[in-house]
């Protein structure tokens, strides 16, 4: 009697760029040095929103088939990864970010695991975050909630964390592999069933919050997340973002209103509103003042005065599901 051969998994590998430099090239390289053994990539997709610097030149994926998809606008990060997953079939979609890298033993960790009956009802797979000096980053994190908005808007999450935990689990806190809220989005590997049965990811976040949102939709519908220890992987983190300078704050509050009006109460949602339009600019321009920086004290009430003017005219963005 002979056993039957091992099913490798299979996973379609999508990367959305905006000005990712250099790190675009690397993310690839790495992603092919990798051992592939255990966790197959079928095909490598990127997705370019429209970016002006030379990250598309001289791409290289080796024996993996890439395809390239350019937009002529930035249509944000989850419209950008729904067109990459529509390119390819695979059972398995691996969202990575253009600045992280893969270990080489990144997907041998990974994919022995996807097999086993406790994987079942697991939707969502991360890793540990590292920078590049080896130091555990931001990995996981909770689902956002009024008092953790409210502790990180004053401070109170880091002076009082039991009565105001944070948004994200300090890298400290984490004591080992299991199931969480929420995963980083910087290596999000999701079974393409998951993906499909919720849609993909909501387009209405442009920039952040869009892994957040689907994690808590997967929960809803009997998904975890879960963390694994072993899966390693390098994020520098901000590439893309932190070129967008104090407008990526507009781009944040944007994308947890968003998030309130879709997961909240109606109450609850719109104390994050006044929150957000009273009590945080105050707390930040006083902070900017105290601290001497300059310019995130004039950003300030332009970016407020500009997520004002989106509330109000974007109706849309403020309905219940």
């Amino acid at each position: 009697m002979t056993t039957a051969p091992r099913t490798v998994p299979a996973a379609d590998v999508v990367v959305v760029n905006w000005n990712a430099g250099r790190h675009l090239g690397e993310c690839l390289r790495s992603i092919v040095r990798a051992d592939r053994s255990q966790l197959r990539v079928a095909r490598i997709v990127v997705v370019d929103n429209a970016s002006t610097d030379s990250s598309l030149h001289g791409l290289d994926t080796a024996d993996i088939p890439l395809e390239v998809v350019c937009n002529s606008r930035n249509r944000g990060f989850a419209a950008a990864c729904n067109q990459g997953a529509a390119c390819g079939d695979s059972d398995l979609l691996l969202f990575l970010n253009p600045d992280t890298e893969l270990y080489p033993d990144t997907l041998e960790a990974l994919g022995p695991f996807l097999l086993t009956p406790p994987a079942e009802n697991i939707g969502i797979f991360g890793g540990l975050m590292l920078d590049e000096y080896g130091n555990r980053q931001v990995s996981c994190s909770r689902f956002p909630t009024l008092r953790v908005y409210l502790g990180k808007m004053t401070g109170l999450d880091r002076v009082a964390p039991a009565f105001f935990p944070s948004h994200h689990i300090r890298p400290q806190d984490l004591t080992g592999s299991g199931p969480v809220d929420q995963v980083i989005g910087a290596f999000f590997l999701v079974r393409r069933q998951l993906f499909t049965e919720l849609d993909g990811f909501d387009e209405r976040y442009f920039l952040y919050l869009e892994d957040v949102d689907f994690a808590l939709r997967a929960r809803r519908a009997g998904w975890l997340s879960y963390y694994m220890e072993q899966v390693r992987v390098r994020h520098a983190g901000q590439v893309s973002s932190s070129q967008l300078g104090p407008w990526r704050h507009y781009l944040l509050l944007r994308s947890r209103s968003t998030y309130a009006f879709r997961h909240w109460t109606r109450p609850r949602a719109w104390t994050l509103m006044a929150l957000t339009l009273f009590l945080e600019p105050a707390v930040r321009l006083a902070a900017a003042a105290l601290r001497g920086r300059w310019v995130e004290l004039r950003a300030t009430v332009p970016v407020y005065w500009q997520f004002l003017r989106w509330l109000c005219g974007s109706p849309q963005q403020c309905q219940y599901d």
